[in-house]
């Protein structure tokens, strides 16, 4: 569903969110990873998601980062910003359902983000940016088990869900899914005072239900 105006659009969005400090915000909120912002309009279009991993050890860099991404409610027309010393691989699987858009029906969608070559420093943290053509409309959140590798062969897995409001150990990332409101952008991205708003809150999120990793 890719179009070579589409890709324009999302790039240049990319830079716009980076020139305003959306990717790169001052400091890390909380040590594990994070996806940010924290919540798009259902059905939201052209829009990007960025993946801000921490490094947590104290002797070891990150060396890889794993992002797999739901099929059951698939994130459409996914593109990955090209990020300095990282080379990514994209993995895609055929649909159980397949997607019914505008531009045709979709049968195949990423499954599967890995980032390998780069390294994050201890004390550090890097942004891992993923351009998007079209958020689930039949879902309240989305839930991106992550796996993090560090130098020393340790892996730290990503992937637990909330249970009855406790924030787990090693909780996985969750985009929440709204309903489109005024405060929302033409593409369903939140408005910079809504972002505003929602980055002056809490910053714990909710898990849902999605893959097995």
């Amino acid at each position: 569903m890719s179009t070579t105006r589409t890709t324009l659009r999302r790039a240049g969005l990319v830079t716009a969110l980076a020139a305003t400090g959306v990717l790169t915000a001052a400091g890390v909120a909380s040590a594990h990873v994070t996806v940010h912002p924290e919540s798009y309009a259902k059905g939201a279009t052209d829009g990007v998601l960025t993946f801000r991993v921490p490094n947590e050890e104290n002797t070891a860099g990150t060396t890889k980062v794993q992002v797999f991404l739901p099929t059951d409610h698939p994130v459409l027309g996914v593109l990955v910003t090209p990020q300095d010393g990282w080379t990514a691989k994209v993995t895609d699987t055929k649909l159980k359902t397949p997607v019914k858009t505008d531009d045709g029906t979709i049968t195949d969608a990423v499954s599967e983000i890995t980032w390998t070559g780069g390294k994050i420093g201890v004390g550090q943290y890097e942004d891992f940016n993923v351009a998007f053509g079209q958020l689930p409309d039949d879902a309240d959140q989305l839930t991106f088990k992550t796996l993090q590798t560090y130098s020393d062969g340790k892996t730290v897995r990503w992937i637990e869900e909330a249970s009855g409001g406790q924030e787990p150990e090693n909780p996985a990332p969750v985009l929440k899914l709204t309903v489109k409101s005024a405060q929302d952008g033409d593409s369903g991205a939140p408005t910079a005072s809504a972002a505003t708003s929602k980055t002056s809150g809490s910053s714990k999120s909710t898990a849902s239900s999605g893959d097995s990793t």
